[in-house]
């Protein structure tokens, strides 16, 4: 009895430490990682957003919202959205219960 008990106590005690060495390591990984990022982010910044950019983004939206769009898409869309309901009613329909 005084084996298995020792056992289980050393067994603990190499869980303990191999769960403190995983913690430690990755955490001086993480602070690694942010330092050299960091000391990178001087040398390339982030590429700086013009208003231009955004108001080309803007313009594609007012076009889909006024209705500008194609009527060939609009029947595709239609379409499959018919056909979807269609054969969702017909599954829907043969597998109902019957009482």
């Amino acid at each position: 009895m005084d084996n298995m008990q020792q056992q289980f106590l050393e067994a603990g005690t190499l869980m303990l430490a191999g769960m403190v060495f995983v913690f430690v390591f990755l955490s001086v990984l993480i602070i690694f990682i942010n330092t050299v990022l960091a000391k990178l982010a001087i040398y390339f910044p982030d590429p700086i957003v013009t208003a231009s950019a955004r108001s080309n983004n803007r313009g594609k939206n007012k076009k889909a919202a006024s209705g500008d769009i194609s009527p060939a898409i609009v029947a595709a869309i239609s379409g499959a959205v018919s056909r979807y309901r269609a054969e969702r009613s017909q599954t829907t329909s043969n597998s109902s219960p019957k009482i």
